[in-house]
């Protein structure tokens, strides 16, 4: 009887401690809901902070409140691109905003089209009369192209700025699946359709490697022209072409020969560059000390700065990332998701509709789900207008075909028109072990397709011809959407890559342009004088935002990785065995037939993925990359 009650008092115990526990837990989120929601009146005086730890993104996606709540450190964080820009617009225009301060040590990059707009809107800041000042350790590609907009360019004393350049090596598996005797088994049409070489080869195409050329040399003479435009005294021919001499000439002090080549402007810690913006700006008499200074973090701005809806409205629907089958997202573009969305917003009346598109394709099926949903909107007889982000290649192109009007950037990729499947099968990797197989076939297609048998002549020739059938549907699509036939759509197919400047020349887009030229024309088709956006599936998260803020997240300094040089070069590293994981994930976790582009290849990893990636977890990377048989 003793025991007994001494169990009781044990359960009693533990069930007292977890009411406690939760209890906390409950107040505790209730007081951060209380405070986080920004409002005008935490607008001061001063300057706008841009603290952007973690990448620019067209969507960011998706974040796992309970994931993030037990997580040890905070994820890094993903900032919406067209937030940005309006931010630097309306900061430009109010005489609260001293001056804009970016700083950058854990900026993880974007592409191409987003910092050129983002440079465009700095460039705005800088035309009223007002400094815009950037901070980093390291700068990379990315962040010599941000910073080079600013007017003045910090770097820590123990940092520097680099310049790479596009390119690099892919991973190629052919030599190791022949080892291990795994045969993959491609199906695809398109010569340039290098998104199965990995698997069948160990090294470029000459088909490929032209390809890639062309678009990389596009790629980088593009930013050579902003970096040049923006900051013509940065020696960009000596820094990308002679690297160990420039180095050497300064005595391998990194963030003097960065100085030397004009690619920043003084050294100084976090406080020696606090100091600065202070006597711009003022010191934060609210939090005295080193290196403080009045300011307005991005996300009370925006909050304080609510876009007007004035008029009609015009739809916006972003398809962002892998295209995939099912209701993924936001941050990877879910078939059904966005249909979805798009049917959902029937009844709202929009005047027009824009398409926004941000991805290297995927699904054939799900990007038919999207064009699909498009197109009922088209059957009401209100413009379609398609403006191209970073990528729209492959699946982001075939959804792009119902527009009436395609805008890209001269940095946008697209086209890589061509589908492709792979089933890998392992009878010769079994064979070795004495694992065989028999049965009973009444057709030519019994147990087929059989990954551990191998795949018969006859399942073969049904995959090699649904894959053409899809190519020539594919063809059929953009040759309607651009008037050409389906013979001269192949001439510019096959599975190739084009920057938007070219794909402006033969035919695969319209006008270059950004997302405010195609809002423009798509008001200017629909007849309006007054009108404004409406972004489908964009809500105001704030379970998001807590668990953000619980997490060390959002506009507060957070412990993240070592951003010298050496900290890039681990970086670099765990990117690398990312994309070995995600060459192992396009193996043998692809479904169906494919239109995706492979080009970018952490551009494609979605939304997640490409986070935890850049954190170097791993652990986290393979739950959210899914990979079959590894838990």
């Amino acid at each position: 009887m003793a025991f007994a009650r001494k169990v009781w008092k044990l359960l009693v115990a533990i069930k007292d401690g977890l009411a406690l526990l939760f209890l906390l837990l409950f107040f505790g989120l209730l007081y951060a809901g209380l405070t986080m929601r920004p409002n005008a009146g935490q607008v001061r005086k001063g300057a706008l902070l841009l603290r952007l730890d973690g990448a620019i993104v067209e969507e960011p996606s998706a974040t796992d409140p309970i994931e993030q709540l037990l997580s040890r450190q905070a994820s890094a964080g993903e900032y919406r691109s067209r937030d940005i820009v309006r931010a630097l617009r309306l900061a430009a225009k109010d005489d609260r905003i001293k001056a804009v301060v970016f700083d950058l040590s854990r900026f993880t990059g974007a592409g191409a089209v987003h910092l050129q707009d983002i440079g465009a809107a700095m460039d705005r800041v800088r035309e009223a009369k007002k400094p815009v000042l950037t901070y980093a350790t390291l700068y990379n590609d990315d962040g010599v192209q941000l910073a080079a907009h600013a007017s003045e360019i910090w770097v820590n004393p123990l940092g520097g700025a680099f310049v790479q350049g596009p390119g690099g090596n892919r991973l190629f598996y052919g030599g190791l699946l022949e080892k291990l005797k795994i045969t993959a088994h491609v199906f695809r049409v398109g010569t340039y359709k290098s998104a199965v070489e990995p698997f069948i080869r160990n090294d470029l195409s000459p088909a490929s490697r032209e390809a890639s050329q062309a678009l990389y040399g596009a790629l980088w003479e593009d930013w050579k022209r902003d970096v040049a435009r923006a900051r013509p005294k940065a020696d960009i021919a000596l820094v990308s072409g002679d690297p160990v001499g420039w180095l050497k000439a300064a005595g391998g002090d990194t963030a003097r020969a960065a100085q030397s080549a004009g690619l920043v402007d003084r050294l100084g810690d976090e406080v020696d560059f606090g100091n600065r913006v202070a006597r711009l700006v003022g010191e934060d008499k609210s939090d005295p000390g080193p290196g403080h200074f009045v300011h307005t973090s991005l996300r009370n701005w925006l909050a304080a700065n609510r876009p007007e809806k004035a008029g009609r409205a015009i739809g916006v629907i972003t398809v962002a990332g892998d295209i995939v089958d099912g209701d993924a997202g936001p941050g990877t573009a879910g078939g059904d998701r966005i249909a979805k969305l798009l049917d959902d917003a029937q009844d709202k009346n929009f005047a027009a509709l824009v398409v926004r598109v941000d991805s290297p394709g995927g699904s054939i099926t799900g990007s038919e789900r999207i064009r699909a949903a498009i197109m009922r909107y088209k059957a009401k007889r209100i413009p379609i207008v398609v403006s191209m982000a970073n990528l729209a290649a492959s699946g982001g192109y075939w959804v792009s075909t119902p527009a009436d009007r395609i805008f890209a950037e001269k940095g946008t990729i697209t086209g890589s028109i061509g589908v492709f499947a792979i089933i890998p099968t392992f009878e010769k990797a079994l064979s070795q072990w004495g694992v065989t197989t028999d049965g009973v076939k009444l057709t030519p297609l019994s147990g087929q397709p059989d990954v551990i048998s191998g795949l018969s002549p006859e399942i073969s020739g049904v995959l090699q011809a649904n894959v053409e059938h899809s190519y020539a549907h594919f063809l059929g699509l953009v040759g309607q959407s651009r008037g050409k036939t389906p013979e001269q759509v192949d001439t510019i197919g096959q599975g190739r890559v084009w920057d938007g400047d070219t794909a402006r020349r033969n035919g695969l887009v319209d006008a270059f342009g950004g997302l405010d030229a195609a809002l423009t024309y798509a008001a200017k088709a629909a007849k309006l004088k007054s009108w404004h956006p409406v972004y489908l599936g964009e809500s105001d998260d704030q379970w998001a935002a807590l668990f953000r803020r619980l997490g060390g997240g959002d506009d507060s300094a957070s412990q993240g990785s070592a951003r010298d040089f050496a900290g890039a070069v681990a970086e670099r590293r765990m990117a690398i065995l990312g994309q070995a994981l995600a060459g192992a994930e396009r193996l043998a976790g692809t479904r169906g037939i494919q239109a995706y582009c492979l080009e970018c290849p952490m551009q494609s990893l979605s939304g997640n993925v490409r986070k935890n990636v850049l954190q170097g977890d791993l652990a986290k990377w393979v739950r959210a990359a899914q990979l079959p048989g590894v838990r």
